[in-house]
């Protein structure tokens, strides 16, 4: 008799793969495959309406993104390094009607699971939007 083990479903996605099925998931506002995505210990910094939004366990950050309003992520560009990948996308907020450029950087571990997001937004169309 020969076993042959089964490899988990998600081993076989790439790093880009795992990133890009979050932000889908982000997108419908289907926040239980949000949670599937991100480890339970998920690093988490980005900037925030006054000061840095920084998260270090998966719960607070979901809760955090189910009440958001994000708008629509527009890529622009991906890059993959492995386990590292680096987004490039634009959000189109309609009020105040500004689109912002953000830069993001997502490391994906061994399990598959999205364990670190360092997001950077240029805000300068929203300080032109301010004058």
């Amino acid at each position: 008799m020969t076993f042959v083990m089964q490899k988990d479903k998600d081993s076989t996605k790439s790093a880009k793969e795992i990133v890009m099925e979050f932000v889908d998931a982000l997108e419908r506002r289907d926040f239980k495959t949000v949670r599937s995505h991100v480890s339970d210990n998920i690093s988490v910094i980005a900037p925030g309406p006054v000061e840095l939004t920084k998260f270090s366990q998966a719960e607070p950050y979901v809760k955090y993104l189910e009440n958001a309003n994000l708008p629509p992520f527009e890529i622009k560009k991906e890059f993959e390094d492995n386990s590292d990948v680096g987004l490039l996308f634009e959000m189109n907020y309609r009020e105040p009607p500004v689109t912002i450029f953000v830069c993001g950087w997502f490391q994906v571990n061994d399990d598959s699971k999205i364990s670190s997001i360092r997001l950077v937004a240029d805000i300068r169309s929203l300080l032109e939007h301010k004058k």
